[in-house]
């Protein structure tokens, strides 16, 4: 038996969940004397992929690395934001410590060198948010809600993603709405318990008659956000409809979207590091700090047009975003026809503080807080997917031919101006200090001056990207052997400006113009085999490419005078997919090299790097009973190839561990549902010369679910358990690191019709 002490450790109290739950399903599969056969398909290896497949067939028909997790999933998880779905899908690396948005995404294998989602690109109904998942300040995530509108996630880890869609070489993230395809709704209301929190969330959806259905859902919330704020931070809601038609050759469908929401951002904190080791500074909780002190003034910028902004840095995370959609699947004379267009208007502002030192290693009363503060003037985009396919049968074998047009236009417009303000090393109750650490309601430095002034700029580029694929399909027999081509090809057109520091305006001798192409061409090739039913091989070869957007500009001459760098991954998969009785089980060995640039706004630094990774992905789930276990575990081996940085080379990548997992066991008797969710990564270094270690960590998510009847539903859920103190980031040089928030529990009341 663990010891009282072993059992204050959070993955073995967990552990001990799981053993409790699997042996009460074991009393309870004995005591019956004739229990039904257990499911054959808990990781539903027969559904069928959408997502980066040029075939609707299932998994196990594919060779393809994929997860889905439904809506019941999605709501055991414990997750409160759409990045911390992610973190419960084998393979996939999800940093949701900022917040609602600009999280850090990544698959196994590929660096996670930059914020956002470089590599990998996230879908709502197979279209992208964003063209980019790297634009700094505006990540794809930033545009994203999670709610009781999404009927199921998809995640696709390399594979096709580098031909079926764009800049998505490591994976794709595909969050796939309701369309009304069953009659009937919910409402629930959640409540925070240990903070302010109300939020609403509704949806309904069925069919109208003739062929014709709709859904609508949304959500409206306010409160404090993922920490103790104690300020309404967190207030907004998004609204989605569809309507969809369906005859004989096919349907058709509109769809709408309306988000109008704004969260806080938690950035790093200070921290100091000793021999390696981050230690925390006195006053200064990094799970719970919060530095947009309730005393911090109205901040006021320099707006793109030459006047100033002013803007209340408690709206964090502002977006605003409409969209309306348009798509299509038609049977025409053999053709199976597929077309998706979405046009949306994106905008908002990113305000956050960002520790500019850690006062002197905490031995002063205050720090200096550079406030990001960011507006997010245009993030418009237009998008079209036009897909084509012909089926062929032969003697003994079926051919499936494959080709598509993507459009996709991206306006990327921000204006940036930092003011400094001094705070006092108070995490919950912080106070604007002056340069004596006596109250004041003034910036100690204005965004002229701000590190010498690097940082005030406005830009807008238009960017235009055509990619025309192509892709074949051969089955024979228990054999499927398929390739793709994508050509992607790029034009950027638009400038940069950047401040004059002494006199106050927009510099127009420092424009910039940018008019450049580029373009790559990306292929993958794939096989797999069934030896049965219940098991089969694939095996995965593929080349894709990332092209950078406002990363680039303050680099090189981007006038097309000297070559635009792109950022490219070559991949090897290999894998295998067995179930038996309750037991699936998915393991897919990797190889992946990529080679990259990246500018980093906290540091001003240009990197540019090959990384070569190796290891073993593990996703399986077992259901005995009312005991049902999702699990997952990646393994990984990566160092730095090549960098104009000659200290890291040989050495492990930042933020990367060797081993990740997940652990979700859930166990039901009668009327109450109980379960967990388990967060695990090995230790890590916080930069790139791995100097600075970043611990190992268990973050255990739990739920309580009580049916009243079938209609009626009471919950309870805590949002890291343990308060376990996990860091995903810190800067090179140890003075700030950010970690996920501490335990936050809630209370919801869901009422189905």
């Amino acid at each position: 038996m663990p010891s009282q002490k072993q059992l204050r450790s959070p993955v073995l109290r967990a552990t001990a969940l799981t053993l409790a739950c699997l042996a009460l399903s074991q009393a309870q599969a004995q005591e019956a004397a004739a229990a039904a056969e257990a499911p054959r398909d808990a990781l539903k290896l027969d559904q069928v992929v959408v997502t980066g497949a040029s075939t609707r067939t299932s998994k196990m028909k594919q060779s393809l690395s994929v997860s889905s997790l439904d809506a019941e999933q999605l709501t055991k998880t414990g997750a409160t934001n759409a990045a911390e779905l992610l973190r419960s899908v084998p393979g996939l690396r999800s940093e949701s410590s900022g917040g609602e948005g600009n999280a850090n995404i990544t698959v196994r294998g590929v660096p996670l060198s930059a914020g956002g989602s470089r590599y990998v690109q996230i879908q709502e109904d197979g279209l992208p948010l964003l063209l980019f998942g790297d634009i700094a300040f505006g990540t794809s995530d930033q545009f994203l809600r999670a709610d009781f509108n999404t009927e199921r996630l998809e995640v696709l880890r390399g594979g096709s993603a580098s031909t079926l869609a764009s800049n998505s070489p490591g994976g794709l993230i595909n969050f796939i709405s309701k369309t009304g395809k069953e009659q009937g709704g919910t409402i629930g209301l959640t409540a925070g318990l240990d903070r302010k929190l109300w939020r609403v969330d509704a949806d309904y959806g069925g069919s109208l008659g003739n062929g014709t259905s709709f859904h609508i859902g949304g959500f409206q919330r306010v409160g404090e956000g993922g920490r103790p704020t104690g300020q309404d931070v967190e207030k907004g809601g998004q609204i989605k409809a569809n309507l969809t038609q369906k005859f004989d050759a096919g349907y058709v469908r509109l769809s709408l979207k309306a988000l109008n929401d704004k969260t806080p951002s938690f950035m790093p904190v200070p921290v100091t590091v000793s021999k390696g080791k981050i230690n925390t500074i006195p006053g200064i909780d990094p799970r719970t700090a919060f530095f947009i002190a309730p005393g911090l003034p109205a901040d006021q910028t320099f707006n793109k047009d030459g006047g100033t902004t002013s803007s209340d840095p408690r709206d964090g995370l502002r977006v605003k975003s409409t969209a309306i959609g348009f798509e299509a699947g038609l049977d025409l004379a053999g053709f199976q026809v597929e077309e998706k267009f979405r046009k949306t208007s994106n905008s908002g502002r990113f305000i956050a503080m960002f520790p500019a030192d850690n006062g002197n290693n905490g031995a002063n009363k205050f720090f200096t807080g550079t406030l990001f503060n960011t507006s997010l003037d245009n993030l418009d985009n237009t998008f079209n997917d036009l897909k084509v396919s012909k089926a062929f049968q032969g003697n003994g074998f079926k051919t499936t031919l494959v080709g598509g047009l993507f459009y996709g236009r991206q306006t990327v417009a921000q204006t940036w101006f930092w003011n400094q303000y001094n705070l006092s090393m108070d995490g919950e109750n912080p106070q604007v200090v002056d340069a004596n650490g006596k109250p004041s309601s003034l910036p100690v430095a204005t965004g002229w001056q701000t590190w010498g002034g690097c940082c005030t700029r406005t830009f807008k580029v238009d960017y235009t990207q055509t990619s025309p694929y192509a892709a074949a399909t051969v089955e024979l027999g228990a054999l499927s052997l398929d390739g793709s081509l994508r050509r992607d090809e790029q034009k950027a057109r638009g400038y940069t400006l950047s401040g004059d520091n002494s006199n106050k305006v927009w510099d127009v001798a420092s424009k910039k113009n940018v008019d450049y192409k580029v373009a790559h061409t990306s292929y993958s090739l794939g096989a797999n085999y069934a030896f049965n039913k219940d098991l089969a091989a694939f095996a995965r070869l593929s080349n894709g490419v990332s092209f950078s957007a406002d990363r680039l500009l303050y680099g090189n001459p981007l006038d097309g005078s000297v070559p635009i760098s792109v950022n490219e991954i070559d991949q090897v998969e290999a894998g295998l997919k067995w179930r038996s009785q309750g037991l699936s089980l998915f393991a897919t060995f990797f190889n992946a090299r990529s080679k990259e640039s990246n500018y980093e706004v906290t540091t001003q630094r240009f990197t540019a790097n090959k990384y070569e990774a190796s290891g073993l992905e593990l996703e399986a789930a077992y259901q005995l009973g009312e005991f049902r276990l999702a699990a997952g575990a990646t393994f990984t081996d990566a160092k730095i190839k090549a960098s104009n940085d000659a200290a890291t080379v040989g050495k492990k990548p930042r933020r990367q561990a060797d081993f990740v997992y997940q652990l979700s066991p859930s166990y039901s008797f009668g009327a109450v549902d109980v379960g967990a969710a388990l967060i695990g990564s090995g230790k890590s270094y916080g930069d790139d010369a791995n100097t600075i270690t970043m611990p190992a960590y268990t973050i255990v998510n739990a739920f309580v679910n009580y049916q009243f009847n079938d209609k009626l539903q009471l919950s309870l859920s805590a949002n890291n358990l343990f308060n376990t103190l996990a860091y995903t980031e810190i800067e090179g040089d140890g003075h700030a690191a950010r970690a996920f928030n501490g335990r936050s529990l809630r209370a919801g009341l869901k009422y189905s019709f």
